[in-house]
């Protein structure tokens, strides 16, 4: 007998933005413009008219970038479940790369879209802030071990922020240890691309955010999951609100374990992972960890269309 077909769909975190991201959705589909436009309600703000026209230093500032990654992800998901809802398979898992994972709970209907732009405001907000506070950044080391990256965190006071991909681990540190990891690797020929981050996320130098985060998302209102979502700091399903809660403040200072999240799920016999939002990063990573599984991206209008005509293939 033929094993049930399995999908998760995933979504992206901070770093796949752009100018223009959206705006076909947002004038060709009612729920996407509906998304857009709770959200600019929600904050107070037109995140709209940012994430359509920028500029890009204000777009990419960490507490405008979040919750406008979120809502196009959203907007994304919706406009497709809009038109092409029969051929869009309902998935076993959610989960999303670090910003992502608020995605997922909307897509979970853990949160709602109001609740979840807010919150992701305020997390960039603190994590900023925390990024002022102890100041530094994030290094991605291409092509080296995890092994050889523990040994030049040892060594420089850099810590694991993200196991992305066989070959692609990203570290976090203050601004010193960055410069010291900088040395290190050059001295060892190991590749490594600085991010364009305001902190360094995912480690210990964003303890200041908990705090407060902590109570924000204790007078947020969620609901139990409708689809288990894959946590980003076990790499483990999540079933339960205290659970959700607890992951949400691990996840501003613990290593986000993505490949080990993919693994998860094709080891749970899923096969095919939609990408839904702006960019292609996590289908490239998902080609990395395991060359077998399928990807499917949905960003665009024209993606849609594909989908809704059978046509959309993995890339």
């Amino acid at each position: 007998m033929t094993e049930p077909f399995k999908i998760a769909y995933i979504f992206p975190g901070q770093g796949s933005q752009k100018v223009g991201m959206g705006q076909d959705l947002y004038h060709s589909y009612s729920l996407a413009r509906e998304i857009f436009e709770e959200a600019n309600d929600a904050l107070g703000l037109s995140l709209s008219r940012l994430c359509f026209e920028g500029p890009d230093d204000e777009l990419t500032r960490t507490d405008n970038v979040q919750p406008a990654i979120l809502i196009t992800s959203v907007a994304c998901l919706k406009a497709v479940q809009e038109t092409a809802n029969d051929h869009l398979p309902s998935p076993t898992f959610v989960a999303g790369h670090s910003l992502g994972e608020y995605t997922a709970l909307v897509a979970a209907d853990v949160l709602s879209i109001t609740d979840a732009v807010r919150l992701v405001q305020h997390r960039g907000r603190l994590m900023h802030q925390a990024g002022q506070k102890k100041p530094g950044g994030m290094i991605a080391i291409l092509g080296a071990s995890k092994e050889d990256v523990e040994d030049l965190c040892l060594h420089s006071g850099c810590t694991i922020a993200n196991i992305n991909c066989p070959g692609q681990i990203v570290i976090s540190g203050g601004t010193d240890n960055l410069d010291k990891a900088n040395k290190l690797a050059k001295a060892k020929r190991i590749r490594q691309i600085p991010l364009r981050v305001s902190g360094a996320f995912h480690s210990s130098l964003m303890q200041s955010a908990i705090d407060e985060f902590s109570e924000i998302v204790s007078n947020t209102t969620f609901h139990q999951p409708a689809t288990p979502i894959v946590a980003n700091v076990t790499a483990q399903p999540l079933d339960n609100v205290d659970e959700i809660r607890e992951e949400l403040l691990n996840q501003l200072c613990h290593c986000i374990r993505w490949q080990h999240s993919v693994e998860y799920m094709a080891q749970e016999k899923v096969t095919t992972f939609y990408e839904i939002g702006p960019g292609k990063v996590l289908s490239g990573l998902i080609k990395r960890i395991n060359p077998a599984l399928r990807t499917l991206n949905i960003s665009s209008t024209e993606e849609i269309s594909r989908l809704k005509t059978n046509s959309l293939i993995a890339e």
